[in-house]
């Protein structure tokens, strides 16, 4: 991307991206094509082939409890507790990132639907068909969705993304970071989970300085 613009570090399976969502739709909504959002997937636990126990269940109840309570967000538990389910945060980001190829906005606005769909819906984003029935309401033919998400080719594209979070040197999600200001640095909006009124300020003091 050319001048300044967001990278937005994140996984449709990471519940304080979730909490986030709402921050990323106001910067959307504040700033638009202005300040552009480059999406790239972080890799939360992908690969995982093991169900999940009940003991991490109940680990994840906790953590899903402190990000309902810093976002208001509603939570649903159905999907992790069917029977057997693995938490596999691959699909879904491989999902995100075969939206990607429509365009950045409508990758950001599809990963939105897909953390609701997990989190507050109870569905199974970890399955390509829930996962096409999502790139379907975004006017994407379901049958060329599914197609490409099941290649190779989507898979290195998706793991390529891990990659460059990790050289990023990005530990947690979501991360958020801007730039690049007059010299070509990039500096970081927040690491982890943030209000949108704390984000919000970062961003216009940034742009700001920009401007100045």
């Amino acid at each position: 991307m050319d001048g300044p613009h967001l990278i937005y570090f994140s996984d449709p399976m990471c519940s304080w991206c979730y909490g986030f969502s709402p921050v990323i739709e106001q910067i959307r909504a504040a700033y638009g094509n202005a300040l552009p959002i480059r999406l790239v997937m972080g890799g939360l636990r992908p690969g995982t082939t093991d169900p999940m126990t009940d003991r991490a269940k109940t680990e994840i109840a906790g953590h899903w409890h402190h990000v309902h309570e810093a976002s208001g967000l509603p939570f649903d538990a159905a999907a992790i507790n069917r029977p057997g389910f693995v938490y596999d945060t691959d699909p879904a980001a491989r999902a995100v990132v075969v939206v990607r190829r429509e365009g950045e906005d409508v990758a950001t606005r599809f990963l939105g639907a897909v953390q609701r769909g997990f989190y507050a819906e109870g569905r199974d984003v970890t399955k390509g068909e829930v996962l096409a029935d999502f790139a379907a309401d975004f006017g994407l033919d379901r049958d060329k969705f599914l197609a490409d998400w099941s290649t190779e080719e989507a898979r290195q594209e998706t793991w390529r993304d891990y990659a460059t979070s990790q050289r990023a040197g990005v530990t947690g999600f979501p991360t958020l970071v801007g730039g690049p200001n007059a010299e070509g640095v990039y500096g970081v909006v927040t690491r982890g989970y943030a209000p949108p009124e704390q984000v919000l300020g970062v961003l216009r003091q940034w742009i700001s300085g920009i401007a100045a």
